[in-house]
């Protein structure tokens, strides 16, 4: 990931905060590639960064031995990776992986760490970003417990979709089948069910969204509940 020029801002966090302190943040951060399959982040292991996506995401997995990895959330421009320094935490339980490709805000943890002591907006911001974020994971619990696997990607592909600034990006077998823990075999039974109905295109791998209120049709509740959790802290 190389450095490059300053960009508008466009992660929502960021463009929260007031003024004159999100004039001095961007200042002292550095826009950066996200490369697809870049890992920024290991469990237990301290950050080097934060980021703040602009465009592409990250995807947060869980990693448990003799499985594959499980992903656990996606981020995009509506948050950040590294959110729990703002608790005192230098680590996190979870790999962050790039899964879109686009650029990113990144600054050194130790300076975010001054940023938080120095900024009471930024701090608020970032509390109310980790109650969504406890809401969400509690939420993607029950979804993977509970509703069938079809629609289940119907909600993790309006995520995706939210994030990608697109309606084609690549999501492989292999990772759709992480995003719901289970079989590729299900992900593509489930895929070609979807793409029957004309709700999306599929092949090798690159998805296209052929209806976007077909796939909010086809989506268990999750997505609009998810939706809702951000939208009543972050309007």
């Amino acid at each position: 990931m190389s450095p490059r020029a300053p960009m508008p801002v466009v992660n929502r966090l960021i463009a929260g905060l007031p003024r004159l302190e999100r004039r001095g943040f961007l200042e002292r951060c550095e826009v950066v590639d996200l490369v697809f399959g870049a890992v920024l982040c290991e469990p237990d292991e301290p950050y080097r960064y934060v980021y703040f996506p602009l465009t592409g995401f990250i995807s947060l997995v869980a990693m448990v031995t003799g499985h594959q990895p499980l992903e656990m959330r996606l981020i995009g421009s509506e948050g950040m990776l590294g959110v729990t320094l703002a608790l005192g935490v230098n680590t996190t339980p979870l790999r962050g992986v790039v899964q879109g490709t686009g650029t990113a805000l990144r600054m050194s943890a130790a300076k975010f760490r001054r940023e938080l002591r120095a900024s009471p907006p930024l701090l608020r911001a970032l509390n109310r970003y980790l109650y969504v974020l406890m809401a969400q994971l509690s939420q993607v619990a029950g979804c993977n417990r509970f509703h069938e696997v079809q629609s289940r990607l119907a909600f993790w592909l309006l995520m995706t979709h939210d994030r990608a600034n697109s309606n084609q990006f690549h999501l492989t077998h292999q990772f759709l089948a992480d995003m719901l823990g289970v079989q590729r075999s299900a992900v593509t039974i489930a895929a070609g069910a979807l793409q029957k109905k004309k709700l999306i295109s599929y092949s090798r791998g690159e998805i296209s969204v052929l209806s976007r209120n077909g796939l909010e049709s086809a989506s268990c509740e999750c997505y609009d509940t998810v939706i809702r959790h951000y939208t009543q802290l972050f309007a």
